[in-house]
């Protein structure tokens, strides 16, 4: 049997995989800024030139959450390059696709619509970097998907109760049912998941039959107590994970020896800090997935940039120097020199006959100066290099490995060393600088009316989208819950006040009620905003600037129009399938032809952002707001799921759902990454879990 016939049978899906994109990622700069899209369009080919059946991102398409009109352009127009034309979809939709794709006025796979002319269907879940926002909840993947170039699936609407709907499709006789969870912040979805609040949903018909895939996009490694989603959280009747989010590529799927599936992690597309991680070169799989058996193809990118990265401790050359030793800044200088000069040698030797891969690599010398040495001049220093390194300003960075003291107690249990580490900090969120901070800091400077999340949010909000009434409402709303709270308990001294207030605020720490009131806060935020006539609307007059990530404008609401009713299917693709009627959608508040300019306010800073609240409370007690503030939990009740709908085809066709089985005889998938076998899915399948 020859290897072609192998790969290319009517039963086998190929399917190619990648996560963080990052499209987008400094694309003003005058030598990195075409890194991002040179990268996609190269997955976007290699998936054409492959003919795959379709196309699985992982998340972070877009580095912003805003993006420019050159990266939304850019993107639409090579989706539109490679994923349209003639070529025949060849795998079916089993599932109710108004589930599925929860997010859009047209609930159905883009190739099965019949204006779209699709070869090749992209399905991806949202990031942390294009997460949906605003009062519609909407992302930059909503803009695709209503264009018809991209599947947005995986979004959540709920912050109560999380059910995972698999979107099942059968290529001949091989079943797949790809499941998908969008970005969810980690302490959130970690709670939920010890709560028992995620529900990923299996087809009652031939569960063994089917091949479980399953995108997601959270912390891998563990950054804090709850700050990252552990492997043995997720369902273990999953075969394969394809982890979004985790930078390092590390595409080989790695057995997790409890739950017994396997996790493939493809890393970043484009190195978007200098960071150990992401030094690994960077790859893109092709999986192929026949029956319950499974196959990855690594396939190297050519277009990304060359990184190298290397550590010098200086106390460890002490036969070239001491910090007492005379002349000893430029002794090291020229030691720095030499460490740099190898890895562009390197970098040179490697580059040879690949043309794609740009000339100037990225280069991180990471020196520790522990010890009484000194550091130099780093900006003269890289004028040496300034043709031949693609990051001149940022060639050296110096650190010292601190000491931590002794005595000082870690309640929260964080490892304080990691604080201080030698890495990069540009992966850091400010929510995460700001929980830190408070747990790091004095007692007699700690929050005594927020909390540390919600104060964190509210900042997230202010820096990374532009919301600058997230902190000044977030204040006015919890002090007017605090004295609606105080005014019910009947406390009078100072004392018991202060005892009141800590009590209150204790009680809501990690609860759905400081969810709750996270979110109330960043909604009059949004809707005070809106007031103010300060959204960019679609129908507003063009900006010169709007190329600024700051002016690119929130993505436009959607248009209101005749919904698709009826029961027309597309026969040449995918089987007979009825369509329900288009999916409701919010109808956005507030929104006018006419735009006041916004007052001078809207330019304050964050610090400005603490002040005035006082001057707001008043006007703001008028607006009468119902808030349950028991603390009785309050059961969750699971949602009921609709009937399917009525089409062309059997009821057998769409399968029904029901809870995971407990009971799975010789559960598992087998795995061989050898790609020069002619048979690729020659393995030995799992055995029984027990």
């Amino acid at each position: 049997m020859s290897s072609e016939n192998t790969l290319d049978d009517e039963d086998t899906f190929k399917i190619l995989i990648s996560t963080d994109i990052h499209l987008g990622y400094l694309e003003k700069d005058a030598i990195r800024g075409s890194d991002s899209f040179n990268t996609l369009n190269e997955i976007l080919e290699c998936a054409k030139e492959n003919q795959v059946d379709f196309i699985l991102l992982g998340g972070d398409l877009f580095h912003e959450n805003k993006p420019s009109r050159r990266c939304l352009h850019s993107c639409i127009t090579m989706l539109r390059k490679y994923c349209m034309g003639d070529s025949p979809v060849t795998f079916n939709i089993l599932s109710d696709q108004t589930i599925n794709f929860n997010t859009t006025q047209f609930p159905w796979v883009n190739y099965q619509d019949e204006n779209l002319n699709i070869s090749i269907p992209v399905f991806s879940i949202h990031g942390n970097h294009d997460d949906p926002t605003g009062a519609e909840g909407l992302c930059a993947l909503d803009l695709l998907s209503a264009s018809g170039l991209v599947n947005h699936f995986g979004h959540s609407h709920s912050v109560e109760m999380i059910e995972i709907s698999p979107i099942l499709l059968q290529k001949g006789s091989t079943k797949l049912a790809l499941y998908g969870l969008g970005s969810i912040p980690d302490e959130r979805l970690y709670r939920m998941f010890v709560n028992k609040q995620v529900t990923m949903l299996r087809p009652k018909e031939d569960q063994d039959n089917w091949f479980n895939l399953f995108a997601i996009h959270q912390n891998r490694s563990k950054h804090g107590p709850t700050n990252y989603i552990p492997e043995q959280f997720l369902d273990d009747f999953i075969d394969l994970v394809v982890w979004g989010h985790e930078h390092e590529c590390l595409i080989t799927p790695k057995r997790n020896e409890q739950q017994l599936f396997y996790v493939t992690q493809p890393g970043s597309s484009v190195a978007t800090s200098l960071s150990p991680g992401e030094a690994t070169k960077k790859h893109i799989g092709l999986l192929r997935v026949k029956g319950r058996k499974m196959n990855m193809q690594k396939i190297p990118l050519k277009t990304v940039r060359q990184f190298f990265i290397q550590d010098v401790v200086l106390a460890d050359y002490e036969d070239l120097f001491t910090p007492d030793t005379p002349q000893v800044t430029k002794k090291v200088e020229n030691l720095c020199f030499a460490k740099v000069s190898e890895m562009l040698e390197e970098a040179e030797r490697e580059r040879l006959g690949c043309p794609l891969t740009p000339e100037k690599p990225l280069i991180r010398l990471r020196v520790d100066y522990s010890g009484g040495f000194e550091t130099f001049n780093t900006s003269r220093f890289s004028q040496k290099f300034v043709d031949r390194v693609a990051n001149p300003k940022d060639i050296i960075h110096f650190f010292r490995k601190r000491e931590q003291k002794e005595g000082v107690k870690d309640e929260f249990n964080v490892d304080y060393s990691k604080l201080v580490k030698p890495t990069a900090v540009e992966g850091l969120r400010v929510e995460d600088l700001v929980k830190q901070y408070f747990e790091a800091a004095e007692q007699k400077v700690q929050l005594s009316l927020l909390t540390e999340q919600g104060m964190g949010k509210a900042i997230q909000e202010f820096v990374d989208k532009d919301e600058k009434d997230a902190i000044e409402e977030l204040i006015t709303y919890q002090l007017e819950k605090t004295q609606r709270h105080l005014q019910s308990r009947g406390v009078t001294t100072e004392q018991d006040i202060d005892a009141e207030i800590q009590k209150f605020r204790d009680s809501k720490k990690n609860t759905t009620e400081e969810e709750d009131d996270i979110k109330e806060a960043i909604n009059r935020a949004r809707a005070h905003r809106m007031e103010r006539g300060d959204l960019d609307l679609s129908d507003g007059p063009a900006d010169a600037t709007m190329d600024s990530d700051e002016d690119s404008g929130s993505l436009p609401a959607p248009s209101r129009g005749r919904g698709r009713g009826g029961g027309r299917g597309r026969g040449s693709r995918g089987g007979g399938r009825g369509r329900g009627s288009a999916a409701s959608e919010a109808k956005p508040a507030g929104r006018g032809r006419s735009q006041r300019s916004a007052p001078a306010s809207q330019t304050r800073n964050i610090f400005q952002a603490f002040q005035a609240t006082s001057q707001r409370s008043t006007s703001s007690a008028a607006e009468e707001v119902i808030i349950d503030d028991s603390d009785e939990d309050i059961p969750v009740m699971k949602a009921t799921r609709p009937p399917p709908r009525s089409s062309s085809s059997s009821s057998s066709s769409f399968p029904k759902f029901g809870s995971q089985s407990q009971s799975q005889t010789s559960r598992g998938v087998a795995f061989d990454d050898r790609d020069e076998e002619d048979n690729p899915f020659k393995g030995h399948s799992r055995g029984s879990r027990r």
